[in-house]
């Protein structure tokens, strides 16, 4: 920080002003660069660009109406919403109106606002134009340029070390997700027995009804399709919602045992997601799920919908366009291997071991990634900190 005091008693003796942050940003509607194409390829050129937390949407062919921002003229996205914000410096399309595009005055440097805007604790309780009504009047630290340049060359140096960091961990964690996909891929291709198809090996039960409206603090426990690809991982023995008793007494139930499976999805590789049911009861569960109820070890049919023999002959079923539909009829023709009861139990036992590693590891990493992202947080803010010029 002595870099920072001696700047500031250099040229800024008396204190900083602050200033509202419509005074020092001007901001810009992207009405005129709304993309018009509803197909997006990676393969393509632009990125096209979103409010909220996704922020690239897809990527375009489209070369008209493209916002010119490059390392040189960046700009801060902002999303009048959410108030998410996000530095671009790459040429772009955008595909709403609720976000605009903000760039600094003479005067003070956008990368400095830039870093003042992530220490702004403000959470909006409506869907109102925030920058407007009250992002722009907010008032915030305005040093001399010379404080404003050394503070980003700190900020921007921290920044590039926890992005390595991030990318470091993300790379460990890799390895192990990659190790466990490589034993179960080898136990499942290596199981004795013959590959039967699973209609032969149980019976499946449809889905009706159920949206997260229905959910309810307390009663009868029950299993969202949205959950299967959000909460559970392979397994689950105890239901994160419930619904009213009469509700329950309409929908299909889950035994123990039952492998629960998520039949409508925005894309092909998530399509079929399972987690086997291993509850004392029942658990309700509705439409876009398929229950498939077998006398297989309930967890090694689970491992199994994670393999790639099970994605690859999926596919030749999967329907639908925009949403993808993977039907009970086209899951049941699907072949899985059929060892022994005993061997069928080992394979879960070491897959069993091998998932807990790995989910300590990711704990550890998270935690770790955690610690570093408060202590850059905590930096910043005391970079940012100034007393106010009289």
């Amino acid at each position: 920080m002595s870099r920072i005091d001696d700047l500031l008693k250099r040229y800024a003796p008396d204190g900083v002003t602050y200033r509202p942050l419509g005074e020092l940003l001007d901001y810009e509607q992207p009405t005129p660069y709304l993309v018009s194409s509803k197909t997006y390829d990676d393969s393509f050129a632009t990125p096209v660009l979103t409010p909220g937390q996704t922020f690239v949407l897809g990527y375009t062919d489209e070369t008209r109406g493209i916002y010119p921002a490059s390392p040189d003229s960046p700009v801060i996205l902002f999303d009048d919403f959410t108030t998410a914000r996000r530095w671009v410096d790459f040429p772009f399309k955008v595909k709403s109106s609720a976000v605009k595009f903000l760039t600094a005055r003479e005067g003070v440097l956008l990368r400095y606002l830039w870093y003042v805007m992530q220490t702004i604790r403000y959470s909006p309780t409506d869907h109102a134009r925030q920058w407007i009504s009250t992002f722009s009047s907010l008032r915030v630290p305005v040093p001399p340029l010379e404080v404003q340049q050394e503070i980003v060359r700190i900020l921007d140096t921290f920044t590039e070390l926890e992005a390595e960091l991030e990318a470091e961990l993300e790379a460990e964690l890799e390895a192990r997700r990659s190790q466990l996909s490589y034993y179960r891929e080898r136990l499942m291709a290596r199981a004795p027995g013959p590959r039967t198809p699973l209609g032969e090996l149980g019976e499946f039960v449809r889905g009706n009804g159920l949206t997260k409206k229905d959910f309810a603090d307390s009663g009868f426990p029950c299993i969202h399709y949205g959950q299967i690809y959000t909460v559970f991982n392979h397994s689950v023995a105890a239901a994160k919602t419930f619904v009213s008793d009469e509700l329950a007494s309409r929908l299909k139930r889950a035994r123990p045992g039952d492998l629960l499976i998520a039949t409508t999805s925005e894309n092909v590789e998530e399509v079929g997601k399972a987690v086997a049911w291993l509850g004392a009861g029942e658990v309700a569960f509705g439409g876009h799920t398929t229950v498939f109820r077998h006398s297989l070890d309930p967890k090694y049919v689970a491992y199994f919908f994670q393999t790639e023999s099970f994605h690859q002959q999926k596919r030749k079923f999967v329907s639908g366009t925009k949403v993808k539909e993977l039907p009970y009829s086209g899951i049941a023709k699907i072949r899985i291997p059929v060892p022994p009861p005993e061997v069928q139990q080992e394979i879960v036992r070491i897959l069993d071991t091998f998932t807990a590693l790995v989910a300590e590891l990711v704990a550890e990493l998270e935690a770790e990634l955690e610690a570093r992202r408060r202590q850059y947080a905590h930096y910043r803010d005391r970079l940012l900190s100034f007393e106010e010029a009289v």
